[in-house]
């Protein structure tokens, strides 16, 4: 189909250029409480603030030296309990976790500091409970495949749909070459499945969680030129009337 009409974001009217750009708004909102999110766990997985190699090895391998008990508490959790109780738990979980020392000293401490949130929230471990607690306390092997599994549909479902209207609105842009336009438009879907899939890989070799880095970057930074992008394009720039603007080069 061919149109040779003016339906760009330069020419369009002001409730649809209300209408794309409240949906840019509060993504770019939305990504920015996921950064903010992924700093105040994977970022404190290393037990130091911003989000590095080495936090993302903890995330997915594991610290084969430690368990994810005392990962947690040393960092995303360190500020959930006093250093006496962090200490006893550690230790608890580096001596084997002896259910002997259950009752009296440790689950004491995590019904005061932790239960609130480890027995009501779901997806997260009820240490209400021996067993879960133990399995917590044992060498930290990274990210189960359940959960591998459970996140990585949910963000490849829901943020594909995020780039898929992102991507329209920007096909809508003016001024850029077709085949240019066409591979900013795929770059996110492509570091997307790179993202993802560097999780999987790196629970086996940690090396790859640079991959991880990568393929965030490349999604994040292309939802960033197509915002500005957009949003330029929609309030700031004067709207053109020659023929170069007026095709509407996504129906070419």
């Amino acid at each position: 189909m061919s149109s040779k009409g003016s339906f760009n974001l330069p020419s369009l009217n002001l409730a649809t250029k209300t209408l794309f750009s409240g949906f840019l708004i509060v993504m770019g909102v939305g990504f920015l409480m996921a950064g903010a999110q992924i700093m105040l766990t994977h970022g404190m997985a290393d037990g130091e603030i911003g989000v590095s190699v080495d936090d993302i090895v903890y995330s997915y391998h594991g610290n084969r030296n430690s368990s994810k008990l005392e990962v947690k508490l040393n960092g995303s959790m360190q500020d959930k309990a006093s250093e006496k109780d962090k200490t006893t738990l550690i230790r608890w979980a580096r001596d084997g976790a002896p259910i002997e020392r259950w009752e009296n000293e440790i689950s004491p401490i995590l019904s005061a500091n932790c239960i609130q949130c480890h027995s009501t929230i779901p997806g997260l471990p009820n240490f209400s409970e021996y067993e879960i607690t133990a399995e917590v306390a044992k060498t930290d092997m990274g990210a189960s495949f359940d959960s591998l599994t459970r996140v990585s549909h949910i963000h490849l479902f829901g943020i594909a749909f995020i780039f898929i209207f992102v991507g329209f609105i920007f096909s809508l842009t003016v001024g850029f070459n077709k085949k240019a336009k066409a591979i900013i438009i795929a770059i996110p879907f492509l570091f997307l499945i790179i993202d993802i899939m560097s999780w999987w890989v790196t629970k086996s070799f940690p090396w790859f969680a640079w991959f991880t880095i990568i393929g965030g970057f490349g999604y994040m930074s292309s939802f960033a030129l197509m915002w500005f992008s957009s949003m330029y394009q929609m309030w700031i720039l004067p709207r053109k009337k020659d023929k170069k603007f007026e095709s509407n080069e996504w129906f070419d």
